[in-house]
């Protein structure tokens, strides 16, 4: 495995100086966002797809300081009912010069649909009342299986992998919808890029997701949640409150390592039940802790993961599974 970060971490700074704090943290990658969600501080997406030596001076950029680049991130919602067009645009831009830099991986949401004639994205989380689940067949059988099948082609002939990040208004948010999406539209294109706090804070056991998913991981993120259990204790799970109002919520993005009692142990946990479904791709840092400055949750969540990632091929090989 290698360890990596994701740039908009520190979007603050300076693509040069984001290198080189990777570099001087020991780590082995970077994954750049190309636009949609991301104000893409790191990448100038248009100038990438038309220039040649726009992407051979952010490919010398990135190995001059010993780095790979290991994933491009167009996260948005191309199934948005208004706004979906302009974010496949991004999508599929960035597919492209994903293929022509030689990047393997473009991570990716999989887009949430409104109901039929609607203008809004509609996030369908129970059964009830009846009309929830027509909603939801039309979401996927008549926008996300289409598009979506037309999307990995276009991947396939570019040579490059999709990462589906799991996440809370998303149409893939858990196992079972990534598994839906993935036996749908191609298995050997889409995959899951494994962002293990946005299904902490559903209350999913992430060593059992690992399992669950195997072969089908693509991608990792290192974030970290944290259930707020004096305030999820009062009003469930489920919260609208802004990050900002980090005191007040049932759940928080934190800083690697406290999200949970005894925090190295669970990523040790992590990084070890990853190695034993064949995982040997990066883990890439991002940091959206509000509570802690970017500078210093990098440095933690990086010198934690030193600390527990497993580096050199076993003497035998753990099969994919």
């Amino acid at each position: 495995m290698e360890l990596g970060l994701i740039t908009d971490s520190l979007g603050g700074r300076p693509l040069e100086d984001v290198l080189d704090v990777a570099a001087e943290l020991g780590l082995d990658g970077v994954e750049l966002a190309t636009g949609n969600w991301s104000e893409a501080p790191h990448a100038d997406l248009p100038q990438l797809v038309a220039s040649a030596a726009a992407r051979t001076r952010l490919a010398d950029a990135v190995a001059s300081r010993g780095l790979t680049l290991s994933a491009l991130n167009a996260n948005g919602n191309q199934l948005h009912p208004v706004t979906g067009a302009e974010h496949d645009k991004v999508v599929r831009d960035t597919i492209t010069v994903a293929g022509e830099m030689g990047v393997p991986t473009v991570v990716l949401m999989s887009g949430l649909p409104g109901a039929r004639g609607e203008r809004t994205p509609n996030w369908i989380t129970t059964s009830w009342p009846p009309e929830t689940l027509e909603v939801l067949e039309y979401q996927w059988n008549e926008v996300a299986i289409p598009y979506w099948t037309d999307l990995a082609e276009y991947a396939r002939t570019r040579g490059v992998r999709l990462a589906v990040e799991m996440h809370g208004r998303q149409l893939v948010f858990n196992v079972a919808t990534m598994l839906r999406l993935r036996d749908a539209v191609g298995e050997d294109v889409v995959g899951a890029n494994l962002d293990p706090s946005h299904l902490m804070w559903m209350g999913a056991d992430i060593l059992a997701v690992v399992q669950a998913l195997g072969s089908a991981i693509f991608h990792v993120h290192a974030k970290d949640a944290r259930v707020e259990r004096r305030n999820a204790d009062v009003n469930g799970i489920l919260d609208t409150l802004p990050p900002s109002r980090a005191a007040a919520r049932s759940w928080n993005y934190v800083t690697l390592g406290l999200g949970h009692p005894g925090g190295t142990g669970f990523w040790g946990d992590c990084v070890y039940a990853l190695r034993s479904v064949g995982y040997d791709g990066p883990l890439n840092i991002e940091h959206e802790d509000v509570l802690v400055s970017s500078g210093e949750g990098v440095r933690r969540a990086a010198e934690l993961l030193q600390s527990v990632l497993i580096r050199d091929a076993p003497d035998w090989a753990p099969a994919r599974i």
